[in-house]
Protein backbone atom coordinates (compact mmCIF):
# COMPACT_ATOMS: atom_id res chain seq x y z
CA UNK A 1 0.00 0.00 0.00
CA UNK A 2 1.04 3.52 -0.81
CA UNK A 3 1.32 6.39 1.74
CA UNK A 4 -1.65 8.15 -0.14
CA UNK A 5 -3.70 4.79 0.34
CA UNK A 6 -3.21 4.93 4.18
CA UNK A 7 -3.32 8.70 4.79
CA UNK A 8 0.44 8.63 6.19
CA UNK A 9 2.46 11.81 5.82
CA UNK A 10 5.51 10.55 3.84
CA UNK A 11 8.11 11.93 6.14
CA UNK A 12 10.18 15.36 5.16
CA UNK A 13 7.58 16.72 3.13
CA UNK A 14 7.67 19.98 3.79
CA UNK A 15 4.40 21.05 2.25
CA UNK A 16 2.72 19.36 5.53
CA UNK A 17 4.17 21.80 7.86
CA UNK A 18 3.44 25.46 8.76
CA UNK A 19 4.29 28.42 11.26
CA UNK A 20 1.18 27.75 13.35
CA UNK A 21 1.08 24.12 12.89
CA UNK A 22 4.56 23.66 14.76
CA UNK A 23 3.82 26.02 17.13
CA UNK A 24 0.36 24.72 17.85
CA UNK A 25 2.02 21.01 18.32
CA UNK A 26 4.89 21.81 20.38
CA UNK A 27 2.33 24.34 22.74
CA UNK A 28 0.42 21.09 23.05
CA UNK A 29 3.01 18.95 24.75
CA UNK A 30 2.12 19.87 28.21
CA UNK A 31 6.36 20.55 28.90
CA UNK A 32 8.16 22.76 26.97
CA UNK A 33 11.66 22.74 29.23
CA UNK A 34 12.04 19.01 28.05
CA UNK A 35 10.01 18.91 24.72
CA UNK A 36 12.84 17.79 21.84
CA UNK A 37 13.25 18.50 18.02
CA UNK A 38 12.61 14.64 17.47
CA UNK A 39 9.40 14.44 19.73
CA UNK A 40 8.01 17.63 17.92
CA UNK A 41 8.88 16.14 14.64
CA UNK A 42 6.79 13.21 15.92
CA UNK A 43 4.19 14.64 16.90
CA UNK A 44 4.06 16.46 13.79
CA UNK A 45 4.03 12.76 12.07
CA UNK A 46 7.35 14.56 9.66
CA UNK A 47 10.97 13.63 9.58
CA UNK A 48 12.91 15.47 12.35
CA UNK A 49 14.71 16.83 8.71
CA UNK A 50 11.75 18.51 7.66
CA UNK A 51 10.94 20.35 11.11
CA UNK A 52 14.62 21.82 10.61
CA UNK A 53 13.67 23.02 7.31
CA UNK A 54 11.25 25.19 9.74
CA UNK A 55 13.46 25.68 13.00
CA UNK A 56 17.28 24.36 13.14
CA UNK A 57 16.93 24.22 16.78
CA UNK A 58 15.31 24.64 20.06
CA UNK A 59 16.31 28.26 20.09
CA UNK A 60 14.42 28.76 16.80
CA UNK A 61 11.76 27.15 17.68
CA UNK A 62 11.49 28.98 21.23
CA UNK A 63 11.49 32.49 19.04
CA UNK A 64 9.01 31.27 16.68
CA UNK A 65 6.43 30.49 19.78
CA UNK A 66 7.32 33.63 21.01
CA UNK A 67 6.26 35.30 17.59
CA UNK A 68 3.00 33.47 17.84
CA UNK A 69 3.04 34.55 21.54
CA UNK A 70 3.48 38.52 21.47
CA UNK A 71 0.81 38.26 18.68
CA UNK A 72 -2.05 37.03 20.21
CA UNK A 73 -0.85 39.47 23.70
CA UNK A 74 -0.64 42.53 21.78
CA UNK A 75 -3.83 44.65 20.84
CA UNK A 76 -4.26 45.07 17.18
CA UNK A 77 -4.68 49.04 18.16
CA UNK A 78 -2.11 50.45 20.27
CA UNK A 79 -2.42 53.35 23.11
CA UNK A 80 -2.57 56.78 21.84
CA UNK A 81 -1.61 59.74 24.19
CA UNK A 82 -2.80 59.25 27.97
CA UNK A 83 -4.90 55.85 27.77
CA UNK A 84 -1.26 53.92 28.03
CA UNK A 85 -2.84 52.18 31.29
CA UNK A 86 -5.79 50.56 30.29
CA UNK A 87 -3.55 49.56 26.93
CA UNK A 88 -0.87 48.42 28.90
CA UNK A 89 -3.44 46.04 31.67
CA UNK A 90 -4.91 44.84 28.70
CA UNK A 91 -1.38 43.31 27.42
CA UNK A 92 -0.53 42.46 30.88
CA UNK A 93 -3.54 40.45 31.31
CA UNK A 94 -3.30 38.98 27.55
CA UNK A 95 0.28 37.72 29.22
CA UNK A 96 -0.83 36.64 32.00
CA UNK A 97 -3.67 34.30 30.10
CA UNK A 98 -1.24 33.29 27.06
CA UNK A 99 1.73 32.87 29.37
CA UNK A 100 0.13 30.79 31.67
CA UNK A 101 -1.66 28.26 29.58
CA UNK A 102 1.60 26.67 28.31
CA UNK A 103 3.83 25.22 31.56
CA UNK A 104 6.73 26.55 31.52
CA UNK A 105 6.79 29.23 29.46
CA UNK A 106 6.51 32.14 32.05
CA UNK A 107 9.93 30.51 33.71
CA UNK A 108 11.35 30.04 30.68
CA UNK A 109 11.37 33.83 29.39
CA UNK A 110 12.38 34.98 32.71
CA UNK A 111 15.37 33.29 32.91
CA UNK A 112 18.33 35.13 31.32
CA UNK A 113 18.81 33.76 27.90
CA UNK A 114 18.66 35.89 24.20
CA UNK A 115 15.36 36.53 23.16
CA UNK A 116 13.77 36.73 19.65
CA UNK A 117 14.44 40.32 18.91
CA UNK A 118 11.47 40.18 16.56
CA UNK A 119 9.08 39.32 19.12
CA UNK A 120 10.01 40.47 21.90
CA UNK A 121 11.53 43.77 19.98
CA UNK A 122 7.39 44.19 18.80
CA UNK A 123 6.49 43.84 22.20
CA UNK A 124 9.46 46.46 23.73
CA UNK A 125 8.43 49.19 21.19
CA UNK A 126 5.10 49.21 21.26
CA UNK A 127 5.14 49.39 25.03
CA UNK A 128 7.74 52.33 24.71
CA UNK A 129 5.99 54.10 22.25
CA UNK A 130 2.57 53.90 25.22
CA UNK A 131 4.82 55.89 27.30
CA UNK A 132 6.47 58.31 24.96
CA UNK A 133 3.10 59.13 23.51
CA UNK A 134 2.10 60.24 26.93
CA UNK A 135 4.60 62.54 27.31
CA UNK A 136 7.34 60.47 29.02
CA UNK A 137 10.60 61.17 28.25
CA UNK A 138 12.40 58.68 25.94
CA UNK A 139 14.61 57.41 28.41
CA UNK A 140 12.41 56.77 31.28
CA UNK A 141 10.14 54.99 29.12
CA UNK A 142 12.59 52.37 28.08
CA UNK A 143 13.59 52.29 31.95
CA UNK A 144 9.57 51.84 32.40
CA UNK A 145 9.58 49.24 29.75
CA UNK A 146 12.30 46.99 31.67
CA UNK A 147 10.00 47.16 34.95
CA UNK A 148 6.96 46.49 33.21
CA UNK A 149 8.63 43.12 31.54
CA UNK A 150 10.63 42.46 33.98
CA UNK A 151 7.73 42.50 37.14
CA UNK A 152 4.83 41.47 35.00
CA UNK A 153 7.39 38.07 33.67
CA UNK A 154 8.63 37.66 37.08
CA UNK A 155 5.26 37.63 38.67
CA UNK A 156 4.04 35.09 36.34
CA UNK A 157 7.13 32.93 36.94
CA UNK A 158 6.67 32.67 40.44
CA UNK A 159 3.09 31.07 39.69
CA UNK A 160 4.32 28.55 37.88
CA UNK A 161 6.81 27.82 40.79
CA UNK A 162 5.69 29.15 43.51
CA UNK A 163 7.77 29.80 46.98
CA UNK A 164 6.31 29.16 50.35
CA UNK A 165 6.50 32.30 51.45
CA UNK A 166 3.45 32.07 53.82
CA UNK A 167 0.43 33.71 51.27
CA UNK A 168 2.01 33.32 48.02
CA UNK A 169 2.24 36.08 45.39
CA UNK A 170 -0.60 39.09 45.24
CA UNK A 171 -3.23 38.19 43.37
CA UNK A 172 -2.56 39.20 39.93
CA UNK A 173 -5.02 42.13 40.02
CA UNK A 174 -3.63 44.09 43.15
CA UNK A 175 -0.49 43.35 41.42
CA UNK A 176 -0.88 44.71 38.76
CA UNK A 177 -2.70 47.62 40.03
CA UNK A 178 0.18 48.44 42.15
CA UNK A 179 2.56 48.35 39.30
CA UNK A 180 0.99 50.72 37.42
CA UNK A 181 0.52 53.26 39.60
CA UNK A 182 4.42 53.13 39.95
CA UNK A 183 4.60 53.87 36.22
CA UNK A 184 5.80 55.30 34.43
CA UNK A 185 9.18 55.58 36.24
CA UNK A 186 10.52 58.99 36.98
CA UNK A 187 13.86 60.66 38.48
CA UNK A 188 13.93 59.87 42.06
CA UNK A 189 13.06 62.59 44.42
CA UNK A 190 10.65 64.21 41.10
CA UNK A 191 7.52 64.48 42.07
CA UNK A 192 4.22 62.84 40.15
Amino acid sequence: MDDAATGRNRPGRPAQLNRERIVDAALSTGNLDTLTMRELAARLTVSHSALYRWVKNREQLFDLISEVMIERILPDDGPSGDDWRPWLADVARAMHDQFLAVPGYATRSSRPHRHSSHSFGRLRSEVIAAFTNAGVDPDLAEQSWYIFITSVVSWLAAQENPLDLGHGTPRFELFLDVLLRGLPAREPGAER
